[in-house]
């Protein structure tokens, strides 16, 4: 599939994703895409996050990618049993903080647990191996539990504009490839 096929979701973390994180400059170059909105970036409420992707995605038109970052990815997993697979055919995850890194702060708290079963659409997991918000052996326990194919990054940090990822060109290439692999759903429903 391109990027024109489908209707790209942008799911940034905790105090959304900047003018110069990769997330706001690929929404800005990909004519499909537009950001899941949350009512407060600073204090994340995992109900209200999770029914915003839910909403975002039923009042999608084409087939659905998230493209999530960070606590974003956890959002992600908490809606994806309540995602339908003919609407949401794929999911872009970058650094999800591990389980203990948001069980330890008090605002991301509420999404530890994540949730452990395999996701319903086909995934990928973008990890750094040296993110302070998540081990790579971390992430890569999550990519088992969600089915998604884990890629390793490399020693980049958290993948954000503080880590200097900007653009990121690598990512947005993997992302191409991404959805090339994706198949249409045999309905939208």
């Amino acid at each position: 599939m391109r990027s024109t096929d489908v209707d790209i979701l942008v799911v940034p973390g905790w105090g959304n994703s900047g003018p110069e994180h990769w997330q706001t400059r690929w929404q800005d170059k990909l004519s499909t895409a537009r950001r899941v909105g949350q009512p407060d970036w600073e204090n994340p409420d995992r109900s209200a996050w999770v029914g915003n992707v839910i909403a975002a995605a039923n009042a999608a038109t084409r087939p659905v990618v998230l493209l999530a970052h960070s606590i974003g990815v956890a959002t992600v997993v908490h809606a994806a049993g309540r995602l339908s697979p003919h609407r949401v055919i794929g999911a872009f995850l970058v650094a999800p903080p591990s389980e203990a890194f948001a069980a330890g702060e008090p605002a991301l708290a509420s999404f530890a647990p994540y949730p452990t079963e395999c996701l319903p659409f086909a995934s990928v997991l973008v990890a750094s191996r040296n993110d302070l918000a998540c081990t790579f052996d971390a992430a890569t326990t999550l990519a088992v539990a969600w089915g998604s194919r884990l890629v390793d990054a490399g020693e980049v940090a958290h993948i954000n504009e503080a880590s200097g990822h900007g653009p990121w060109p690598e990512g947005i290439m993997r992302f191409a490839g991404f959805l090339k692999e994706l198949s249409a759903p045999a309905k939208l429903s």
